[in-house]
């Protein structure tokens, strides 16, 4: 009896800290880039030679999982790995068809061509980890 009860409250604090490491402290998703202001407030959207760049890291989960873009203009999603190790390497963008496995470590590039207004929705393989990117007309 004594087993079973270390064993459940063991996994309570597991699921807990595991709660509390998703959605931050003050009960928001960590990460989640909460200004509704101008391209590229996440500091991850960036314009290259007439091409934007989103550039999102992939290691336990997707980060920033929000971000504001710039509609109707070529866009390439820089996924960013260093170690991963989980089913972040496994990218999933069901509305355009592409499913890509990252590299542990490394860089990828999807090419999404020129999105128009929309908001664009990812995850891993198992939808466990979650991004996305909203376009806008600016």
């Amino acid at each position: 009896m004594k087993f079973l009860t270390y064993s459940i409250l063991t996994v309570i604090i597991f699921f807990g800290a595991a709660y509390f490491f998703v959605n931050g402290a003050n009960g928001s998703r960590a990460g989640v880039n909460t200004t509704d202001s101008a391209l590229g407030t996440a500091n991850n959207v960036s314009i290259e030679n007439g091409v934007q760049i989103i550039e999102i890291q992939a290691r336990g989960g997707y980060e920033p999982r929000s971000s504001v873009a710039k509609a109707g203009i070529p866009t390439i999603i820089r996924f960013n790995t260093n170690g991963a190790f989980d089913c972040s390497t496994s990218v999933r963008i069901p509305s355009l068809g592409i499913n890509k496995i990252l590299p542990r470590t490394g860089t990828t590039d999807v090419d999404i061509g020129s999105p128009q207004a929309t908001t664009l929705k990812g995850s891993c393989s198992m939808g466990m980890y979650r991004f996305e990117i909203d376009f806008r007309n600016y």
